[in-house]
């Protein structure tokens, strides 16, 4: 059986994944942004409509070649199992107002013998720096996640689908809307809808089966992939199991998370980038100064990459930190609702995998999301504490796990 061999050779090669887990520093976190009286979602159209544009086959790697990709890492080699063809592919999707964009993103097919159908995986990355876009899964560049940990993964008998998002690849001359639910969710779902279009014309047999993986920012993307498939009747897919890591589900929460908090927050750059995301979604088009003390605010304004404080007191405005901590800026309140995404009922096995000391995406995020799915009667909904794991080390047992977890469904 496919999952006693996947799950025992997943258990003998723990250190596979470990150096490839998309924990970029920035990772799905959170300080969140505002919202006006609308909030706008990212709309999609008909699951008929064609969304492929293109595609460019960008290398074919024998087993022998993709062992050079894990090179180092002991006995990674082991989990080949077929050779791959991995492509480009630009297709059509919607951007947060509604414009139709092209985007693109990375495919690998395992080439398996004649007739063998094989299920989609969608794979959501983690968190990518602006200044570092050519990690990307399209660029399938030396060192990113897509060129070793998935590679391997679709080796053993998995098409993946790997959207780069709106903001790098096709679309990298668009801000990346950072932690949007909603257009991270469309965009992943086009990009799988338009491979199956490449699958058909290529006539590479899939079979009726859909994954979805991610972890941080990539976790949240999952989710929220998860949740549109399963409430758009036209998606055209059916979840089969989806293992989302580290994300943050619950930004309401969280945001009362942070202004709340005294101890220092090594990565609240991760939480401005959300901020200005959710300012320039939502309409707020408040100014830096709103949101930051000086001389923060003139600097962030010059430089949005420009570094921060650890301390949320000595970046953020007084007034700002009562608003979110009281709920009176009604139109902050509700950017943040609008991307919650921890309390819904799936259907589909679920299993929310999350570091119990994880301080930079705290672990209340999948714990409320447990909670509030069980409460509205989903049953195959787990949730995987991570003991002792926090962001960057749970890495490796979430991947393992993760894997193991929806090779259970294969």
């Amino acid at each position: 059986m496919l999952f006693d061999k996947l799950s025992v050779r997943l258990k003998r090669f723990t250190w596979l994944f470990s150096t490839i887990l998309l924990v970029a520093p920035g990772l799905g976190c959170q300080k969140e942004g505002a919202a006006p009286v609308e909030t706008p979602e990212a709309p999609t159209e008909s699951s008929s409509t064609t969304r492929l544009l293109g595609s460019t086959l960008i290398g074919e790697y024998t087993p022998q070649q993709l062992a050079t990709h894990v090179s180092g890492i002991p006995f990674a080699a082991a989990l080949i199992r077929y050779p791959i063809r991995v492509y480009k592919l630009t297709y059509s999707t919607k951007n947060t107002d509604g414009q139709t964009v092209t985007a693109s993103g990375a495919l690998i097919v395992p080439t398996v013998p004649a007739g063998q159908a094989l299920p989609l995986l969608s794979y959501q990355h983690g968190t990518i720096s602006p200044t570092d876009e050519r990690k990307a899964p399209s660029y399938y560049s030396s060192g990113s996640e897509i060129y070793s940990a998935v590679s391997v993964l679709a080796s053993t008998g998995y098409v993946v689908s790997a959207p780069d998002y709106i903001g790098y690849g096709a679309a990298k001359a668009l801000p990346h809307p950072y932690e949007h639910a909603a257009s991270l969710a469309s965009t992943s779902l086009d990009m799988l809808r338009a491979a199956k279009e490449f699958c058909q014309q290529e006539q590479k047999a899939l079979n009726a089966k859909t994954f979805l993986l991610g972890y941080s920012e990539g976790g949240y993307a999952t989710l929220a992939l998860h949740r549109l498939i399963e409430t758009d009747v036209s998606s055209g897919f059916t979840v089969t199991a989806s293992a989302p890591g580290a994300g943050a589900y619950h930004k309401s929460a969280f945001a009362s998370y942070i202004m709340n908090s005294t101890q220092p927050l090594n990565f609240l750059s991760s939480y401005v980038w959300v901020l200005d995301t959710y300012n320039r979604v939502y309409g707020l088009n408040r100014p830096a100064s709103y949101y930051y003390n000086e001389p923060y605010a003139t600097q962030l304004t010059a430089n949005p990459l420009s570094p921060v404080p650890t301390s949320a007191a000595a970046l953020f405005t007084p007034a700002l930190r009562t608003a979110v901590l009281s709920g009176t800026d009604s139109q902050l309140t509700k950017t943040f609702r609008a991307n919650d995404i921890y309390d819904w009922k799936p259907v589909a096995p679920l299993a929310l995998f999350h570091g119990t000391a994880d301080d930079y995406v705290p672990f209340f995020n999948s714990q409320d999301a447990y909670d509030a799915m069980r409460a509205r009667g989903a049953s195959q909904v787990q949730l995987r504490p991570i003991q002792g794991g926090n962001h960057f080390t749970s890495a490796t047992q979430y991947t393992l796990e993760a894997y193991a977890f929806i090779s259970q469904y294969y």
